[in-house]
């Protein structure tokens, strides 16, 4: 369903994925997925002259849409396979969410405010995009689907979440940005084995706070 995505539009997307290449994004799956997204249909109408700049906007509740190449980074470090099993914390708008299915992941997603849990799902089964979608409190996961090939985490926390590693398969992936309120830094968190885990660093990033418990 095109849902208004116009030749203008896939245009910008082209040339922001240019941009993203440019800024040191290199895995081609990533590139494509995010060519392939109509990133201003996850914005506020008012917004979707900015839809293809990199740059995060607010969607509501007090949320943002991350910038491009936030989602681009983010999707890189977790090295996605097709088929893989990826657990995201933070639905949001639903277009890191898309950008994973686009890449032929299963996504199981837990967003914890209603209002926007609603309108994802909304608007990604709209466009064809099938996830499974939770309301809940990200910091438990989702235990009765795991364990994980990948977990992504879409909002900073001072650390990360014991539930979220339990919850991750050996030899899985989990990506987010760990730290205080005004900058975190992004944190990869391989799973060596049953319970041992290799943790690096990637930068410096800014992101909303993750929260716990639900939000009606």
């Amino acid at each position: 369903m095109g849902m208004n995505d116009t030749y203008r539009h896939k245009g910008l997307r082209l040339k922001l994925v240019q941009e993203l290449a440019h800024k040191g994004i290199t895995d081609e799956n990533v590139l494509n997925a995010i060519s392939k997204v109509p990133r201003h249909l996850f914005m506020e109408s008012s917004f979707v002259t900015f839809a293809y700049r990199d740059q995060a906007f607010p969607i509501g509740s007090g949320q943002t849409i991350s910038q491009p190449y936030t989602v681009a980074f983010q999707t890189q470090l977790l090295h996605i396979q097709k088929l893989d099993k990826v657990l995201e914390i933070g639905t949001g708008s639903g277009f890191q969410c898309a950008v994973l299915l686009e890449m032929g992941a299963s996504v199981y997603t837990i967003e914890r405010h209603r209002e926007l849990h609603l309108k994802a799902q909304q608007l990604l089964s709209s466009l064809n995009y099938k996830a499974h979608f939770f309301f809940g409190d990200g910091y438990e996961g989702q235990p009765s689907y795991s364990p994980f090939d990948k977990i992504i985490v879409t909002a900073a926390a001072p650390e990360v979440p014991q539930k979220l590693l339990q919850q991750l398969k050996p030899g899985g992936r989990l990506v987010m940005p760990v730290g205080g309120s005004d900058s975190q830094r992004m944190i990869l968190v391989e799973k060596t084995g049953e319970d041992s885990y290799k943790q690096t660093e990637h930068g410096a990033f800014v992101f909303v706070p993750m929260l716990k418990g639900k939000n009606f």
